[in-house]
Order: C-alpha cells, then sequence, then structure tokens
C-alpha cells in the first residue's frame, strides 16, 4: 500500500509538472518536445522561487497559471468529465461556467501536489513517430534515488485544424486522471446539476493551497 501511495503522490506530482487552454504562449508541433520545456521550465521556476514559495504556499498557484495552465486543454478535460451527465449543448453557458470553475479547481489541486517537489528528475522515452495522429501518448519516467522509478504515460491531444499539441490525461499505474474526476463529479453532476456542481467547485477552489496529507507508511518512507 504504501508503494501505491508514493506512486500516486509522485503522479500528482509529475502531472503538476505538465497539465491543466489558457491560450499557450507557445506552439508545439513535436509533443515531446512539449512535455521537456514545460517540465524544464517549470521545475526550474519552483528552484528559483523557493523563498516565496517558502513565505506563502499560494505563490504556487501563480507557478501553475504562468507555466502550466497554457498547455492543458482543460476545456476538453472538463468536457471529459461532463461526459453523458447532461446535454451540454442545451445550456452552453452553464457549461462554461463549469469549466472555469474546473480549472480553479484543478489549479489547486495541482499547485498542491508541487509541495512535493524535491528535484526529482523526469526522463522521458525515445521520440516516436506521430504522423496524423490527433490523439498521441508519451512514456515518462520519475527517478527517485533509493525507490523504484514511476512509470507515467501523458496522453496529448492535437485539436482538428490547430498546429500545437496540448495535455487531456495522464495515466499512473493504470489509473488515468481524467477518469477518477470523471468518477468523482459526474454522479454528482446527475443527481444535483451542472450549475450546483459548479458551486461546489468553486469553493473548493477557494481553498488554500496545502500539503497533501500523507498516509503514515508513506511518511515513514
Amino acid at each position: 500500500m504504501k508503494h501505491l501511495i508514493r506512486k500516486c503522490g509522485a503522479a500528482l506530482l509529475l502531472a503538476a509538472t505538465m497539465v491543466l487552454p489558457a491560450q499557450a504562449t507557445e506552439t508545439y508541433t513535436d509533443p515531446y518536445k512539449l512535455i521537456e520545456t514545460v517540465a524544464d521550465k517549470t521545475f526550474s521556476r519552483i528552484k528559483a522561487d523557493q523563498p516565496l514559495i517558502q513565505q506563502d504556499l499560494e505563490h504556487l498557484r501563480v507557478i501553475v497559471v504562468e507555466e502550466l495552465l497554457p498547455y492543458v486543454d482543460s476545456r476538453y478535460a472538463a468536457g471529459t468529465v461532463v461526459g453523458r451527465a447532461v446535454d451540454i449543448r442545451q445550456n452552453p453557458e452553464a457549461f462554461n461556467a463549469f469549466v472555469k470553475a474546473f480549472e480553479q479547481y484543478m489549479i489547486g489541486s495541482y499547485a498542491g501536489a508541487l509541495t512535493y517537489y524535491k528535484e526529482q528528475k523526469v526522463i522521458i522515452e525515445p521520440s516516436q513517430p506521430v504522423g496524423n495522429q490527433q490523439i498521441f501518448t508519451i512514456r515518462t519516467r520519475v527517478v527517485d534515488p533509493g525507490k523504484p522509478d514511476i512509470v507515467i504515460d501523458f496522453k496529448l491531444r492535437r485539436p482538428r485544424n490547430a498546429e500545437t499539441w496540448l495535455v487531456i490525461d495522464m495515466i499512473a499505474e493504470g489509473i488515468s486522471l481524467l477518469d477518477s474526476k470523471r468518477a468523482e463529479l459526474s454522479n454528482l453532476i446527475r443527481q444535483q446539476g451542472l450549475e450546483r456542481v459548479t458551486a461546489l467547485l468553486q469553493e473548493k477552489a477557494k481553498e488554500p493551497v496545502k500539503i497533501p496529507e500523507q498516509d503514515p507508511a508513506r511518511a515513514s518512507e
């Protein structure tokens, strides 16, 4: 159990360095370059901003918004979470509000995951031909000295008629981040409605950034 908990924590950490679109500041026609560049920039920013982070963990939200948010297709992710729970075509304004609330909720989640950062090394698998695929998966390994490597797959999407790739999902230990969020929220949406779940996410997004609670077994590693 302690190994699974540790792997999930590291998975969230790496997810936080890759994913949440706002308008991307750069375009990446090579998905491998996207993963490599964004991870490097984010970890470097965290290291440089440690004095600010030590004073206030809320500064991690700034890093998420400035370094990560532009490279994640949060609208696509939100649509996947909603799924068939509601027909978003009947109320596009409600869905737009949900996308914004979901994005803010995830910013807080990723900011909390970034508190785990202790200069772990990320190794990206050798490049494979992408061809004309619109959905592409890249395998990475998180290397933490003295611990087993953690294999994490990132799923990216190249929207139709677009040049750049955006991250849409992360799969760690066979568990999809999108699937887990859909399991968490889709039934609530069916039972309480999209507007009510949007309000719940807005409240959750206001919670202060904090270090995620650790299982005693994980803390003793």
